[in-house]
């Protein structure tokens, strides 16, 4: 499970405004820090089927989230995926 800390790190890394928790980039944010946590716990627990079907779910939504914001704001979009470094 991510942590309280660890969450508000990855919105207030890629948040418009004081208040933002729930703008597309935001909740990039915090599923990149989750991908990234269980991707580690797989690295140990390969047998963990019930962790690899949430990460493959949280994957989804993730990709669902930037399609969307590259959809609506695309200069955005190019910010979020330069901040979390993932592969566009």
């Amino acid at each position: 499970m991510i942590t309280t800390e660890n969450k508000a790190k990855a919105i207030s890394l890629t948040q418009t405004h004081k208040n933002d928790v729930g703008s597309p980039q935001a909740q990039a944010s915090v599923l990149t820090s989750r991908i990234k946590e269980i991707t580690e716990h797989l690295k140990t627990n390969k047998q963990d089927h019930m962790a690899r079907r949430g990460l493959i779910q949280m994957v989804s939504k993730r990709k669902k989230l930037l399609k969307y914001l590259e959809a609506k704001d695309f200069e955005a979009y190019k910010a979020t995926v330069a901040k979390l470094g993932l592969r566009k």
